[in-house]
């Protein structure tokens, strides 16, 4: 299949996927501001949603900033299906939140999305008085493929020599080895079927061979040490939590300090669709150990 007809394909997706949103949504409703923003990035204009909490009688400060990024296997989904828990994160941690609206693939394959994310947290580290952001406190998470470009930015940041701080990296169910064939990994009847999987990824790299890069596959880098900490969600029935599972013991075995939650029972993309009372719980937990992170390092 050329990449005429992976769009093709795709658009074809994205249509029928469009407008047929089940997820589930905060139980409350938090007060929190919402703008959107064109970003200049490697890959041309990007845009991001920024949150802000509302702090009614408390005094101005500058606000530790959380780079978000969605979910839809590199191929799908857009950063407005995150909103409603980018708004619970913002209220909950008392930070602001930039919801990264990436270039999807085939049209835009990898690494443009790495490079497209980690330009964005470099402008807002350059642009960050506009903003009353902190530029020296940065945490970036993602869910499923989001997941991935967040680890994937570490591992940029790192290679170019710690260009911003970066104190905490959440990943969210993330897919981290794009190398082994999803026919390989665990399967269960509620997983992403093999040929799905199978597919997005190819839509996404350029050559087979990009998925043994470690930007691709963060799993298979040769060192994860000195990387930010970590907080690691995985599902217990989803195919890819052992590859989750393999990157969090890889990080401990680096000196890297890690959180890591399972969640019994759970399937992939448990946070946005299921059982809200579990997908609260992890957001919950992704909202707290942000505020604590924050505050450990002095806001």
């Amino acid at each position: 299949m050329d990449q005429q007809q992976q769009i093709a394909m795709v658009q074809q997706m994205r249509q029928h996927s469009s407008g047929n949103d089940q997820g589930c949504k905060p139980s409350i409703t938090y007060d929190v501001t919402v703008k959107e923003y064109m970003i200049p990035t490697s890959a041309g204009d990007t845009r991001v949603l920024v949150y802000v909490p509302n702090r009614k009688n408390e005094p101005a400060l500058t606000l530790p900033v959380f780079f978000n990024m969605h979910g839809g296997g590199f191929v799908l989904g857009q950063a407005d299906g995150d909103d409603s828990w980018c708004r619970l994160i913002a209220d909950r941690a008392g930070c602001m939140v930039v919801n990264i609206d990436y270039k999807l693939a085939p049209e835009h394959k990898f690494p443009t999305a790495v490079y497209e994310c980690y330009d964005v947290v470099k402008w807002m580290q350059t642009n960050a008085n506009e903003f009353s952001a902190n530029a020296l406190m940065f945490a970036i998470g993602g869910h499923s493929a989001g997941g991935n470009l967040a680890a994937a930015v570490c591992l940029l940041n790192r290679e170019r020599g710690n260009e911003f701080p970066i104190l905490l990296q959440i990943i969210d169910y993330a897919v981290l080895d794009l190398a082994t064939d999803p026919a390989e990994k665990p399967d269960f009847p509620e997983a992403i079927p093999a040929d799905v999987a199978r597919t997005f990824n190819t839509m996404y790299l350029m050559k087979p061979e990009d998925a043994s890069n470690p930007l691709a596959s963060p799993v298979f880098a040769d060192s994860l040490s000195n990387l930010p900490e970590a907080l690691i969600i995985t599902a217990e029935r989803d195919s890819l939590a052992q590859e989750a599972r393999a990157y969090a013991a890889k990080l401990e075995a680096s000196g890297v300090s890690v959180t890591h939650k399972e969640y019994q029972g759970a399937v992939h993309g448990f946070t946005h669709h299921g059982d809200l009372q579990m997908a609260e719980d992890a957001w919950y937990l992704m909202s707290d150990k942000l505020k604590q992170t924050f505050s450990r390092a002095g806001v």
